[in-house]
């Protein structure tokens, strides 16, 4: 962490998820007590095995949803929305808002050094797009017959219908409409999306590859295939009160709640930000990351957690004593939970002081790759608002999940928080962030 190296900070931020549509709705569902689940609205409800989700019910995906410069961006944006699934609907919406935010207007940046890093879980075709297709395949009987897909099925699918479900699609449609010719990459890594996401950013715009790079995660867990394969392999809470159903490390959790949502920010040079008289949030230190599995391909979630909490200390040069606060995964499972509290409490056990702990999913529920992105936006808004937000939901303490969990929402954030995430294939992601611009940690 040399005085010569170049240092990133946060100048724009976007969101679209179940607690509103940008930043300030975010943080006054936050600090309310506003939970963003409630009864499945969107997509078929009848025989769905959970009643409930949090959805982002203000997003209709139309281009009321987006930001647009000029009418020539608005004419292509509202074009290419058709060939956008929700999911990079949700993506490039926030992403807009924080380019947006960030003031970064045609005109205002050279475009040959502004960049895009996009995180989002794999995208799934909806059902529906094969109902004209298969049922021109059907016998008498009412049997598929497979020998005629080549010409009575296939020509029924929209010759466009692959572009709306490559992960890559956010990314490239950001680039296209907004000129941005810099480094470009996306990144498939379900929850540890986000995080992986800016750190690539962050080591793009250190190596001097570019000034600025928009940075974003956008997923969905209630995707109707997606939210099958959940309740089949995962720890859904799928009954009770919905606003009362995500309680991170209580004991009395039941499950993770199902959702969908996405976040960006705009990442830039800090000179570069100085110069153009930008807002500056927050600064990006650096973050690490750690895969691991056990034989047969069983995840160590715990172990990758600290893995990566490690790799960010020793990337960043901090202290466990720096970090002011944790804004935990907090997927609210009962595997889970206990895994990241082993992990936290083994990298943060020689701190000197209480760990305070945040966990935005106990709002939001788990909007996959989107969740990284929203849980670091929010954790920002609290480091530029002085305090910090309470864990929804949490009651009665877990002694197994043995965290200084946040009820006072008063409680003061500190000047760095630890985002983390992890993937249920023990895939996970840590990012370090710190308040303003002094000096970074020895």
């Amino acid at each position: 962490m040399g005085s010569s190296r170049r240092r990133v900070v946060i100048t724009g931020m976007g969101v679209v998820c179940p607690l509103g549509s940008d930043k300030d709705q975010l943080w006054h569902a936050l600090t309310t007590g506003q939970s963003g689940v409630g009864p499945l609205a969107i997509g078929p409800q009848n025989g769905m095995p959970v009643p409930f989700a949090a959805e982002a019910r203000q997003f209709q995906g139309t281009i009321d949803d987006f930001v647009t410069w000029d009418k020539e961006q608005a004419k292509a944006l509202r074009k290419g929305l058709k060939v956008m699934c929700r999911e990079s609907q949700m993506g490039v919406a926030a992403a807009q808002w924080a380019l947006a935010d960030a003031r970064l207007g045609p005109e205002t940046f050279d475009p040959e050094r502004v960049g895009i890093a996009f995180g989002s879980d794999h995208m799934i075709t909806l059902p529906d797009e094969f109902i004209a297709p298969i049922s021109g395949c059907l016998d008498e009987s009412g049997r598929f017959q497979f020998s005629r897909w080549a010409t009575e099925g296939m020509p029924k699918m929209s010759p466009l219908w692959l572009l709306k479900y490559l992960p890559n699609m956010p990314a490239s449609h950001l680039a296209m409409y907004n000129d941005l010719r810099g480094p470009n990459n996306s990144l498939t890594l379900r929850e540890a999306a986000a995080n992986a996401a800016v750190v690539e950013a962050f080591q793009t715009i250190v190596q001097g590859r570019a000034d600025v790079m928009v940075v974003g995660a956008t997923g969905s867990r209630i995707h109707p295939m997606k939210l099958l394969h959940a309740v089949q392999q995962e720890e859904v809470a799928v009954g009770g009160d919905p606003a009362r159903a995500s309680r991170p490390f209580d004991r009395n959790r039941t499950g993770m709640v199902l959702g969908e949502g996405a976040g960006a920010l705009v990442l830039e040079e800090l000179q570069t930000a100085r110069t153009r008289g930008a807002t500056i949030y927050a600064e990006v230190l650096g973050g690490g990351s750690s895969s691991v599995a056990r034989s047969h391909l069983v995840a160590h979630r715990g172990q990758a957690m600290k893995n990566a909490l490690v790799a960010t200390f020793s990337s960043t040069g901090a202290r466990p004593d720096d970090v002011g606060f944790v804004n935990a995964h907090g997927l609210s499972t009962r595997s889970g939970d206990i895994d990241e509290a082993w992990a936290i409490n083994e990298v943060f056990a020689g701190r000197s002081r209480p760990l305070p702990v945040v966990a935005v999913k106990s709002y939001s529920g788990n909007l996959g790759a989107g969740s990284g992105m929203v849980e670091l936006i929010a954790g920002v808004l609290a480091l530029d608002h002085g305090r910090l937000f309470p864990v929804l939901n949490y009651e009665t303490p877990d002694p197994e999940c043995a965290l200084q969990v946040v009820t006072n929402g008063d409680a003061a954030p500190g000047r760095s928080f630890v985002n983390l995430s992890v993937t249920p294939q023990g895939q996970a992601s840590a990012t370090l962030v710190q308040t303003g611009i002094d000096a970074p940690f020895d």
